[in-house]
């Protein structure tokens, strides 16, 4: 499965704070991190947070594309079954966030 992320490097907490809407159209989850974005470190960063809401080993996911860009594509492995509930569940409704 793929996430799509708009990520914030260099944030005051790491948080996961819902869906982020692009000039486009296409929704991501926007995500929030603590680490700078350097040496790969905000990335470790995003990988443990998402890993630790979807009850996964880091292990299980991997940055797919966007290295070094605030968009990004998750890889998670795993049932999509089981993954869907929890990723709605982080995003949250889309009516109760400003994007």
């Amino acid at each position: 499965m793929r996430l799509f992320v708009r990520a914030s490097p260099g944030a005051k907490i790491n948080a996961i704070t819902g869906l982020w809407t692009s000039a486009d159209g296409n929704p991501r989850l926007a995500i929030r991190v603590s680490a700078p974005p350097d040496k790969g470190k905000a990335n470790a960063a995003i990988l443990k947070l998402l890993a630790k809401a979807l009850g996964l080993p880091k292990s299980a996911l991997t940055v797919a594309a966007g290295e070094t860009s605030r968009l990004k594509t998750i890889e998670i492995a795993g049932s999509d079954q089981s993954l869907v509930p929890a990723l709605e569940k982080l995003a949250g409704d889309p009516n109760d966030h400003d994007n």
